[in-house]
């Protein structure tokens, strides 16, 4: 399918009162079941669920944080029939580096917002203005703004190729990429698609695997078979959900609001660093997790953000030169080895959360650097974004 325009407009977020409306009816006529006391072993707590959709309900201000958002230079353009939304700010300096930044699931642009100041305009930060970037920040195909998706098929090499021609659009010959999470998928395929071009990859929340082949396990050091055994144990009941019935999900998704919000709180309960006796609230605030929550609701996209997942592992789409899969769950069978890319990769690691083995890296990726810290999990620019942007300008000096 070819583009039916090539222009990018300014684009605004203006929801419709009649949108806020409905939701507010919706949270207050929600049905909750009774369940067992048993903290979040079994997924959300019905109290704190409660407490925080009551808080949505009567507290949370959407039209301050959309009237916020729209401070922040937004477009949107088409590409092979897909609408794609994406934040464009360039640095006050002039040879600044292009950078696009990548999210994943269950998240959205909005988990870059405390890192675009200081990456754009380090110089009023306290930094070296030779470390600026002009940024661009879409919102995934299927996710937020970008959508409805166009049709089938918009897996993280499709998405790749979009973002690698939106980079093309924008009119940067050279520029470097980085994602967490579905990012640090589509962030190396656009390495891999556009070698000439993209200068650097950096990556975090990335999932490595083993593909089977002897001695991979020998002389792993006690952490690294620590993540070994998280992956192995790990509970992805949400993933084999999104991979193989997206579409049966998406109607408790968009019709419920507190299905939605349990959904995504739950994901970002079990990824953000935080101890058991610390709440959720201190690492993301309840507002910005909400307007990640009522993006998602007010877009319906619960549904197409998950159609990734399907695309990626069930349609394996990691097959072939991007991997595949030989059994169809997450911390058991075997991947075959992606064929490795040639463009400078880095690699932020959370200790906490993620499960990251160099080895692994390196047999896919062409590390030249890695970096972990024992603070941050798996939503790293929102939760620790000092460290996210000294990571970031640490990786692409390397390569100036």
């Amino acid at each position: 399918m070819t583009n039916s325009t090539s222009e990018v407009r300014p684009f605004r977020i203006d929801i419709a009162q009649q949108k806020l409306d409905d939701l507010t009816r919706r949270l207050a006529d929600t049905r909750w079941p009774v369940l067992p006391e048993v903290g979040w072993s079994r997924g959300v707590p019905v109290a704190y669920l409660r407490d925080l959709a009551d808080y949505w309900r009567t507290g949370y201000d959407w039209r301050a944080h959309e009237a916020g958002l729209n401070k922040i230079p937004q477009h949107i353009t088409e590409i092979d029939g897909q609408s794609i939304h994406f934040l464009h700010v360039r640095s006050p300096e002039p040879d600044a580096t292009p950078l696009m930044l990548l999210h994943g699931w269950p998240s959205s642009f909005l988990e870059f917002l405390d890192v675009i100041e200081p990456l754009t305009d380090p110089r009023a930060h306290g930094g070296d203005p030779a470390d600026a970037f002009h940024l661009v920040i879409p919102s995934l195909p299927g996710f937020g703004f970008s959508a409805p998706l166009a049709g089938p098929g918009w897996g993280s090499e499709t998405m790749a190729a979009a973002l690698v021609r939106l980079m093309a659009r924008l009119g940067y010959q050279r520029y470097g990429v980085q994602g967490g999470d579905t990012g640090s998928y589509v962030a190396p395929a656009m390495g891999r698609q556009d070698p000439a071009r993209v200068i650097g990859v950096h990556v975090n929340a990335l999932i490595t695997y083993p593909i089977g082949v002897d001695g991979e396990l020998d002389g792993l050091t006690d952490r690294e078979q620590q993540r070994l055994a998280a992956m192995e144990g790990y509970n992805d009941g949400y993933l084999q959900i999104q991979a193989k019935s997206p579409h049966t999900l998406a109607y408790g998704l968009h019709d419920s609001p507190a299905a939605q919000l349990a959904w995504i709180v739950e994901m970002y309960h079990r990824l953000t660093d935080h101890p058991d006796d610390i709440t959720l609230d201190a690492v993301i605030s309840r507002d910005r997790l909400l307007t990640n929550v009522t993006l998602y609701w007010l877009t319906g996209t619960g549904g197409s953000a998950a159609q990734v997942y399907y695309e990626d592992i069930t349609a394996n789409a990691w097959g072939g030169e991007t991997g595949q899969w030989d059994d169809g769950g997450a911390g058991s069978g075997d991947w075959a080895a992606t064929a490795r890319g040639s463009v400078p990769t880095g690699v932020l690691v959370s200790t906490s959360k993620d499960i990251t083995i160099l080895r692994f890296a390196e047999r896919e990726h062409n590390v030249v650097h890695w970096s972990e810290y024992d603070r941050g999990g798996h939503f790293f620019a929102a939760e620790q974004p000092q460290l996210f942007t000294g990571d970031v300008r640490d990786f692409f000096r390397k390569l100036r």
